[in-house]
């Protein structure tokens, strides 16, 4: 049953095939990669080689790693759910009951998810094609680069399905998913990118190379996903594995979370075991203390474990080595917040309706407003305290290193992008949970939000320096960088004075210029904006909220 012949394979395409999303889908990624080649083909009639060889390949390589990164991203929305969707949707005990071998119900997982991705990726080849002609690349190495792309994404894949496995919702899966692929899409993309002048080793590495790591990767994860399915741990409780918290800390591996101990108790503290005091708010209780870590603490420890081994070479190098990348390390902490943030509030009222209760908490004396915050504050404050573990280095490095403290209002800005950031991705995902019916869309949705407002406007703004520097459309997509925290974090100027000699600093002021407290006015303004724009979009979002609850009809309407 592992060939074509298997029932879960079929089943999981017809359905994930044939719902209108997979055209509308392919649709866009079509029109996003032609405009990706259209605008950046030469405008010459007439193109000289000789003049600018590598014109072509610079165009080819921005068209692959846009895929690539494109892959990267969609990988794990595709097959995070694969396994921890059965066990969401109670079906996962009649899977592990049916005849099929648990080989090909991973398999078919797998291939299922896979496939839609795979016709995204192939259908651009003919986009890609219509570089050739132009010359300097030849057709063995774009199928050298597709062949590196299919073997990522079959990896990213299996690294999704593996995690969807081990947790019993789709949003940790996701969040696992996306922490463990993302330093390898990142080592990929570097990998591309260095080896940009050595096309015959870059050939031969994605040839024989990246293949092979490939399979060292996927293999493994294939046999533990099948075998965790022959003896489940999670079986006889409707795929919902009842977790007992001491026992869970006995057996940890690695980090262990004492819920009654300081640092712990700040984001997860112990269940209540005696009365509330008056004026609590009965919503932020629950959630801080039941319903965020009902399910274990595996994947908040995953994700802190990490998170540090991932920040202890970045934060060695950005704050101590090359201090002059600072604003690198606090583009790290606020990716981390990104993917971390919106898991704990992006299902906040979606988990309501999934257990038909809203409707209940509606009826309550609880007021809209109590109801709100207690959800936005519980999921902010774990949110923002995880992402506070990555921060402290900044601090630290502010202590030891001279250079910082004349970058003290510089430190400042990192720590508001910071703040405004976590407010955001919960606010953001606590109206996604407002507006859509199922957590899994609630997360999609955020995610896709924070995509297209912090990342979609460095792209264009890239793209547009690159092919079309010095136009208006470019300056206008430039100043659209205003809702981004990560150009934020890179237009706050640092002073470096022992790498003036390499010009990596910021210049400073020239007289005559408008200052602030020594910093150029034109290089805060884009922090302000981004301040300005932020601040604007959360009163939007959480106003837009309260009148929803307020109207409670509007909420309760969107489980019909």
């Amino acid at each position: 049953m592992a060939s074509l012949e298997n029932p879960v394979l079929q089943r999981e395409l017809l359905v994930n095939l044939r719902m209108p999303r997979a055209f509308v889908l392919l649709l866009l990624y079509q029109v996003l990669l032609a405009s990706v080649v259209y605008f950046a083909w030469p405008s010459e009639s007439y193109v000289d080689l000789t003049k600018n060889p590598g014109s072509t390949q610079t165009l080819v390589d921005l068209f692959f790693l846009g895929q690539y990164i494109l892959a990267s991203l969609m990988a794990p929305s595709f097959a995070a759910g694969a396994i921890s969707g059965e066990k969401e949707r109670n079906t996962y005990e009649m899977l592990l009951a049916s005849p099929i071998r648990p080989e090909s119900i991973v398999m078919g997982k797998l291939v299922a998810a896979l496939t839609h991705l795979a016709i995204l990726i192939f259908a651009s080849l003919p986009i890609v094609m219509l570089c050739l002609p132009l010359g300097g690349v030849s057709f063995y190495e774009v199928l050298a680069a597709y062949l590196a792309l299919i073997a990522s994404v079959i990896t990213f894949g299996m690294i999704s399905v593996a995690c969807g496995s081990f947790f019993p919702r789709t949003s940790a899966s996701l969040v696992v998913s996306y922490l463990t692929i993302l330093p390898l899409a990142l080592i990929g993309v570097l990998f591309w990118s260095s080896l940009s002048e050595l096309g015959e080793i870059r050939f031969q590495l994605s040839v024989a190379v990246i293949p092979g790591v490939a399979a060292f990767i996927t293999i493994p994860l294939f046999y533990i996903c099948s075998a965790r399915m022959l003896y489940p741990p999670d079986f006889g409780s409707e795929g919902k594995e009842v977790v007992d918290l001491e026992m869970e800390s006995a057996q940890a591996v690695g980090l262990v979370i004492q819920r009654d101990q300081f640092p712990d108790r700040l984001f997860a503290p112990p269940k209540r075991e005696t009365l509330m005091d008056d004026g609590t708010n009965p919503v932020y209780d629950k959630e801080m203390r039941s319903e965020i870590f009902g399910q274990g603490t595996l994947m908040l420890r995953l994700a802190i474990q990490i998170s540090m081994v991932i920040a202890i070479p970045v934060m060695a190098w950005c704050l101590y080595i090359q201090r002059h990348l600072a604003p690198w390390y606090i583009s790290y902490v606020v990716l981390f917040n990104i993917l971390i943030g919106p898991v704990f509030s992006a299902g906040s009222v979606t988990s309501e309706r999934e257990r038909q209760t809203l409707d209940l908490l509606l009826t309550t004396v609880i007021t809209p407003w109590q109801i709100l915050w207690g959800k936005l504050l519980s999921g902010l404050r774990v949110s923002s305290v995880l992402s506070s573990f990555l921060l402290w280095p900044v601090f630290l490095a502010l202590i030891m290193v001279s250079a910082y403290w004349s970058n003290l209002l510089t430190i400042v800005a990192y720590i508001v992008i910071f703040c405004l950031t976590c407010l955001t991705t919960a606010m953001l995902a606590l109206f996604c949970s407002t507006i859509f019916r199922k957590t899994s869309t609630s997360l999609m949705a955020t995610y896709t939000v924070i995509l297209l407002m912090y990342v979609a406007p460095l792209a264009a703004a890239f793209f547009g320096n690159e092919y079309f520097p010095g136009a208006k459309g470019t300056q206008v997509v430039s100043a659209m960088t205003v809702t981004s925290p990560f150009a934020a974090a890179f237009q706050v100027p640092i002073y470096m004075d022992d790498f003036d000699d390499v010009g990596q600093n910021w210049i400073p002021a020239v007289s005559g210029q408008a200052q602030i407290f020594g910093y150029p006015l034109d290089d805060l303004a884009h922090f302000g904006g981004y301040v300005t724009f932020t601040l604007t979009l959360n009163a939007i979002l959480f106003g837009m909220m309260i009148w929803m609850f307020n109207s409670r009809w509007r909420v309760s309407n969107s489980t019909q």
